[in-house]
């Protein structure tokens, strides 16, 4: 018989925090974008994008990762794990806004998917927001295969989109109950601000875990206004909804639906529970029928003078839904300050992990002081707010 002071420790609400990168230290000037999955054995893997200078998204950037094998609880040490071999030529849109030079190679939107069907770690990340590479790992990070170009899948956006920017996620990728994988992608002319505008979203999907192809275009600017960064889940009844951010002054997060994950996606419509504060956010399944979602859940104008503009990267928050998505509990804040990017894995026990960046260095909310990664269960997620 169980005791109840078992019954007691098995539901106690669970919240702990750790800071596993910092702004500053380890060569780097900040730490941005990250990622986080569980595999199969139980590691927890941290993926981020390590930035040598403040240019913003463009300059010289590495991938770096970290691996906890007790939980979350203790890090190994930073590695970095992309590499590819000869030159990268600088993104020509870019140069022409004065936002990249020569030499400065920028690795960017890596996205790990766990394989659950053959038992490896997939990474898929681009260089220069022009190429886009996927790795394998079989052995939880230990040992990758070298960096395969499938650039050729996004040419073939080519005939209805003249991309000149293209990126993965960011954030984790799905595998569907059927094995296949499924990451949702963005990409651009490059004409407008920061070369990263106008935009549509799509997705690339593997049934082999090899060979990518690409999916339908789900929606294009101006029909939802620079549609970019987007996270995907699969649903009980096997559609995969994807969360897409825009910059669409209904500041709330757009929703769209596909019976396979690829093709025939449902027109997007605003969630209005789900707060957009234009910023990236992420979604996962932690059992049927429940997804947690996280995101800055703020709606406090960075400039009060254009109250439609972005709102303040702050309050990053957890919510949960019982029913796939339809409706979603209040917002439970796990960062109440200055915060933004995120991205959430489930470990077997049912432990979630949100990855997550905090606080602002020299009181700038896009040069981030730390990557943080909190663990909570449902029930801290359930209690009183």
């Amino acid at each position: 018989m169980l005791t109840f002071a078992f019954l007691l420790a098995a539901t106690a609400p669970l919240f702990e925090k750790v800071d596993i990168f910092e702004a500053a230290v380890g060569g780097y000037a900040h730490y941005r974008v990250p990622s986080i999955i569980v595999s199969q054995r139980g590691t927890v893997i941290a993926v981020t994008e390590a930035r040598k200078s403040q240019r913003g998204d463009w300059g010289p950037q590495d991938i770096l990762m970290r691996r906890s094998r007790d939980g979350g609880k203790t890090w190994d040490s930073p590695r970095a794990i992309a590499k590819v071999e000869g030159e990268i030529a600088p993104n020509p849109v870019a140069l022409a806004q004065n936002l990249d030079k020569p030499g400065d190679t920028t690795y960017n939107n890596i996205v790990p998917i766990v394989d659950r069907k053959r038992g490896n770690l997939h990474f898929l990340l681009c260089a220069e927001y022009a190429r886009c590479f996927s790795m394998t790992s079989r052995d939880d990070g230990d040992t990758f295969s070298k960096p395969v170009d499938i650039t050729p899948v996004f040419e073939q956006f080519r005939r209805e989109y003249p991309w000149k920017v293209i990126a993965t996620g960011p954030g984790h990728g799905i595998q569907l109950r059927n094995g296949r994988l499924v990451v949702p992608v963005w990409l651009s002319d490059g004409t407008g601000g920061h070369a990263h505008r106008p935009s549509i979203v799509s997705v690339i999907y593997s049934d082999d875990g090899a060979t990518w192809k690409r999916g339908d275009v789900v929606v294009r600017h101006p029909d939802l206004n620079n549609p970019s960064e987007t996270i995907a889940v699969e649903l009980a009844d096997g559609r995969v909804m994807l969360n897409i951010r825009s910059e669409a002054e209904e500041h709330r997060r757009a929703i769209s639906y596909s019976r396979d994950g690829a093709t025939k996606w449902s027109k997007p419509v605003f969630q209005q529970e789900l707060i957009e504060p234009i910023c990236m956010a992420s979604i996962i399944r932690h059992s049927p029928r429940k997804l947690v979602f996280v995101n800055p859940d703020s709606s406090e104008p960075r400039d009060p003078k254009r109250p439609l503009h972005n709102f303040k990267r702050q309050n990053v928050s957890a919510r949960l839904s019982t029913d796939d998505g339809k409706t979603w509990s209040p917002a439970k804040p796990i960062e109440p300050g200055p915060s933004g990017y995120s991205d959430l894995a489930v470990g077997p026990d049912g432990t979630i992990y949100c990855i997550y960046e905090r606080g602002a260095v020299s009181g700038s909310d896009t040069y981030i002081k730390y990557l943080t990664v909190v663990r909570f269960n449902l029930e801290w997620l359930n209690a009183a707010r």
